[in-house]
C-alpha cells in the first residue's frame, strides 16, 4: 500500500471549506480540518459569529471523523492586516483587506502552520480557483529557498505553478489569490477547481451538512459584518471633516467626517439635490472630496494606472513583458467585473503602467489591479497613480480650442 498523503484543509464552517474537506477525505488522503481565527467581534445581537462558525466547521469535521484544530491569529492579523489597511484609509487610498488576509495570513502563518507544525504534505482551501499542478504533483514540491542575493542564477531551471480560474467562472476566487507566495502555490491543492457552485451545495446536502447549507454567503469586509462602514472605521481613526467640493464649479455641496469614510465612485450624502452626486477624487492635504453630478459623470472615467512593484505569482514577469517591456492581456480591480483588455509597460523599478482599451469608472489607488491572460491569473500590483479623468482631457481640450489664437488674416501683397 502506498503513502497515505496527509493534507490540512482550511475551515471557515461554510459549505465551500467543508465540501472541500469531504472530497480530500473520498480521495483518500488523511485530513486534518483547522479553524483560523482573525478577528474578536460581536456582530449586532452582540454573539461572536466566529465562535458559531468555529463550531459548524468542528461538527463538520466530526461528521467527516477527521482531526479538528482551531488557531488564533488575531495578533498577526491586526499588525499585519488591520493596521495597514488604516494606514492606506489615512493616506486616502481603499485597500482590500480580502487579498491581504491571504497573503499574510491563510498563505503565510496558516500555510507555515499547515506544514511546519502539523507536517501536512499539503494545504488546501474551499477557493474556486486551480493551478497548473495535478494533485500528485503538490505532494512533490520541496522547499524552495528564497534568492539570497538580488538577482536569481539565470542558469536555475524554473518550473512556477501556475493559477488558473476555476471552472465556475461566476464564483471564480482567482482574484483573491492574486498576492499569494509561489511558495505557498507549490503547496496548495484546491478541491472545488472544476465544480460549481451548485454542484458544490449539491455534495454538501447529499453529505448532511444542513447547517452549513443554511448560512449565508459571506459578503463584504470580514471583521466589519453587518455595520455600517463609516460609523466601524471611525471608532479606530479620528474624525477629519472636510467640504463636498463641485468638481465643476468648486461650491461647496456639503461636508463629511472624513475622506477615509468614502470611496471614489460611491454616492455622497448631499441634502436639497434633485440628482445623487458622487466621490470623484480627494484632497487629503485639504480635507476637500470632490464630488460631481450622475453616477456616470466623465470625472469618474480613467482608462491609465499605475501600480506600486508587481507581484507575478510565477516570481518573473512573463518573458514577453522582459523583452519587450510591452504586453497585452485583460484586467480588473473588482471581483467579478469584466475583464478590459489592456497593455501593460513594464518599468525599471518593477511596477507598470496599465492602459485600459477603455475609460473605466471609479478606477481607486489602493484597490488591486489583478491581471489575466486567457485563464491565468498573472498577479497584481496596488494601484497607486490614476492617470487623467475624462473630464480633466475634456476641460483641457477645450481650454486649448479657446486658447488658440484666431488665426491672422493674410496680408494682401503690394501691387507691383
Amino acid at each position: 500500500m502506498g503513502v497515505i498523503r496527509h493534507v490540512v484543509c482550511a475551515m471557515s464552517g461554510g459549505v465551500d471549506s467543508s465540501v472541500a474537506a469531504l472530497l480530500l477525505k473520498k480521495r483518500g488522503y488523511s485530513v486534518t480540518g483547522v479553524f483560523m481565527k482573525n478577528w474578536d467581534s460581536l456582530d449586532e445581537s452582540g454573539v461572536c459569529s466566529t465562535e458559531k462558525d468555529c463550531e459548524d466547521a468542528y461538527r463538520v469535521c466530526q461528521a467527516l471523523d477527521i482531526p479538528f484544530h482551531q488557531v488564533s491569529y488575531v495578533k498577526e492579523y491586526w499588525h499585519e492586516v488591520f493596521s495597514k489597511l488604516l494606514k492606506e484609509y489615512e493616506r486616502g487610498r481603499t485597500p482590500n483587506p480580502d487579498i491581504l488576509c491571504n497573503r499574510h495570513i491563510k498563505f503565510n502563518h496558516f500555510h507555515k502552520y499547515a506544514i511546519d507544525t502539523l507536517g501536512a504534505d499539503a494545504m488546501a482551501t474551499g477557493h474556486y480557483a486551480r493551478t497548473s499542478q495535478e494533485d500528485e504533483e503538490v505532494f512533490q514540491q520541496t522547499h524552495l529557498a528564497p534568492p539570497t542575493t538580488l538577482f536569481r542564477d539565470r542558469f536555475e531551471i524554473r518550473n512556477p505553478v501556475r493559477l488558473y480560474k476555476g471552472a465556475d467562472l461566476l464564483k471564480d476566487q482567482t482574484f483573491f489569490l492574486c498576492q499569494i507566495s509561489q511558495e505557498a502555490l507549490r503547496h496548495t491543492t484546491f478541491p472545488l477547481a472544476g465544480l460549481t457552485k451548485d454542484f458544490v451545495k449539491k455534495i454538501a446536502a447529499e453529505a448532511g451538512f444542513h447547517h452549513v447549507l443554511k448560512k449565508k454567503e459571506s459578503m463584504g469586509i470580514c471583521f466589519i459584518g453587518e455595520r455600517n462602514f463609516e460609523n466601524f472605521i471611525l471608532e479606530y481613526l479620528e474624525p477629519k471633516p472636510g467640504n463636498l467640493v463641485s468638481i465643476e464649479d468648486g461650491a461647496v455641496m456639503g461636508t463629511h467626517k472624513g475622506w477615509f469614510t468614502l470611496t471614489l465612485g460611491q454616492r455622497a450624502r448631499i441634502g436639497g439635490q434633485k440628482d445623487p452626486w458622487f466621490v470623484v477624487d480627494k484632497d487629503t492635504d485639504t480635507g476637500d472630496v470632490f464630488v460631481a453630478p450622475t453616477t456616470n459623470h466623465p470625472a469618474l472615467f480613467r482608462d491609465t494606472v499605475g501600480t506600486d512593484r508587481f507581484h507575478w505569482l510565477t516570481i518573473d514577469p512573463p518573458p514577453e513583458l522582459i523583452k519587450t517591456q510591452m504586453m497585452e492581456c485583460h484586467f480588473r480591480f473588482i471581483h467579478q467585473m469584466p475583464l478590459t483588455p489592456c497593455t501593460v509597460t513594464l518599468n525599471m523599478n518593477g511596477s507598470v503602467w496599465i492602459t485600459l482599451s477603455q475609460p473605466i469608472r471609479a478606477l481607486t489607488p489602493g484597490q488591486f489591479a489583478v491581471l489575466y491572460k486567457g485563464d491565468e491569473c498573472l498577479g497584481s500590483g496596488k494601484i497607486v497613480q490614476l492617470g487623467p479623468s475624462e473630464y480633466t482631457l475634456q476641460r483641457g481640450r477645450e481650454r486649448l480650442v479657446t486658447a488658440a489664437p484666431h488665426e491672422e488674416q493674410p496680408t494682401p501683397e503690394p501691387a507691383s
